[in-house]
């Protein structure tokens, strides 16, 4: 078939769409509580009004956006409680899925994790001299690429997507933290590498403290 269909093409705009409201999220200028409203949004990030909808309604399912019949679409609160919850979620889900892992990942799952990890690092050493939005984005993306790969190989596509969802809702406060220069990076460094050796040397109990230490460092610098 030489052309898409329209269902297609309207997947690939709402793509496209909630990866910029995503960013804009992450970075405040899409504020806590800010009613998000379909005319405004179009005349910002251009699509139609089927296709804001449809990208708020997604965003919603991913926790970013709350929606409600009476106020319609706004940025989810950013408060402490909203802080602390996400943080207990993420230390559930996360040490629940890397002791999964543990138990069945194979040689494999060990050198995707290793990768991971090596392309974080360089990430974040990027990033100490470089605040740029792109660079800041970047660094994300790998923090992300690592707390995934170490959750990988669980055996659970629902608790990868679970992991994922609540990985996100965390990148607002993340951001926030490297942007006021509160991130201790050599104190960073020693928990990831010391997490790694844990999981290379299947310690399930070192390495399951280490996670929650390294999560909660990470979001209460």
């Amino acid at each position: 078939m030489i052309f898409g269909s329209k269902q297609d093409e309207d997947e690939t705009v709402v793509a496209m769409l909630a990866s910029v409201l995503r960013r804009d999220i992450s970075f405040g200028l899409l504020r806590p509580d800010e009613k998000l409203k379909l005319n405004a949004l179009r005349q910002r990030y251009g699509g139609s009004n089927h296709s804001m909808r449809e990208t708020l309604r997604l965003l919603s399912a991913e926790g970013l956006v709350a929606a409600s019949a009476q106020r319609g679409f706004r940025v989810t609160s950013a408060t402490e409680a909203d802080l602390q919850d996400i943080l207990f979620m993420r230390i559930q889900v996360e040490k629940m899925a890397l002791e999964k892992a543990l138990a069945l990942g194979d040689v494999a799952w060990e050198g995707r994790v290793l990768a991971a990890h090596h392309a974080m690092r360089h990430c974040e050493m990027v990033v100490q001299g470089d605040l740029s939005d792109l660079a800041a984005l970047d660094w994300d993306n790998a923090c992300r690429a690592f707390s995934y790969s170490l959750c990988e190989a669980s055996g659970s596509p629902r608790l990868l997507d679970t992991q994922q969802k609540f990985y996100d809702q965390s990148r607002r406060f993340r951001l926030a933290l490297l942007r006021e220069g509160r991130l201790d990076f050599q104190d960073r460094a020693q928990q990831h590498q010391a997490l790694l050796a844990a999981v290379l040397q299947r310690d399930t109990d070192v390495a399951l403290a280490g996670l929650e230490s390294l999560i909660t460092t990470e979001l209460q610098a």
